[in-house]
């Protein structure tokens, strides 16, 4: 069985005056998010507090089962359907934040070298194996639509004026669709979750080349971080990174 580490790092960018992304780690190292808000002056980043909120609320009442892949995607559907009613109920009640939502993704790691993904809106998760960086999550999001149908470019969607158009989030409507992915993980893969002010700045494949030698999850989110202000960072930018090991290595933390 895998052993695996986590860390995380968010911060503001270089143009944004507030920070409404939010990310969780539970004290067990099982379940990791990223939310990105959006909503007026103050809804995104408190719509983006609530999700993680009732993520971690979820993980208090009722943690993931370890093994159970389909209980797994039970707690994943469970905890985001959770958080998209706490979020929508709280702009239903209080005007000044009507409006408002948040993306969300979230994982969890199984004793079984396996991890179940869950996600609503843009906020991604990536693999990186061998230095070769895989997207895991398609975006909920009007851009990226047109380019699984063909009709844009990768190179054409990064500059797009309706980039950031959304077309899932939690919050907007009292059920929200839910998109899953299972992973099965190898000794050195990095499972890497994000806000979309990552890939508007560092195209995939830098993902993969920032690692370098970096063998700790605390370097590489300072590295992805750093990457991104120095590329300019329009948007603030959340990063949380597992990295995975064998049983035979001493610096794990599972």
């Amino acid at each position: 069985m895998l052993k695996w580490r986590a860390a995380a790092r968010t911060d503001a960018g270089c143009q944004r005056q507030r920070n409404e992304d939010n990310f969780y780690v539970s004290p067990d190292n099982r379940v990791f998010a990223v939310a990105d808000g959006m909503g007026g002056a103050v809804g995104g980043a408190k719509a983006s507090k609530l999700a993680m909120e009732a993520v971690e609320q979820q993980w208090k009442d009722c943690p993931p089962p370890a093994k159970d892949k389909e209980a797994i995607t039970k707690w994943l559907t469970e905890t985001v359907n959770s958080a998209n009613h706490s979020v929508w109920h709280s702009a239903e009640e209080d005007a000044s934040v009507r409006g408002m939502g948040t993306t969300v993704v979230v994982a969890v790691q199984a004793d079984d070298n396996y991890m179940q993904i869950a996600h609503v809106g843009d906020s991604r998760a990536y693999l990186v194996r061998e230095g070769k960086t895989r997207l895991l999550t398609n975006d909920h999001s009007v851009v990226q639509e047109m380019v699984r149908a063909g009709r844009l470019t990768e190179e054409q969607a990064r500059i797009n004026p309706y980039k950031n158009l959304i077309t899932r989030c939690l919050g907007h409507e009292e059920k929200v669709e839910i998109d899953h992915t299972p992973v099965d993980l190898h000794a050195n893969d990095w499972v890497v979750l994000c806000s979309d002010g990552l890939p508007t700045v560092l195209r995939d494949e830098q993902i993969g080349e920032s690692i370098k030698d970096l063998t700790d999850p605390e370097g590489l989110c300072e590295e992805l971080v750093k990457l991104t202000i120095d590329g300019g960072a329009p948007d603030n930018v959340t990063v949380v990174v597992v990295k995975f090991h064998d049983e035979t290595s001493d610096n794990g933390s599972k």
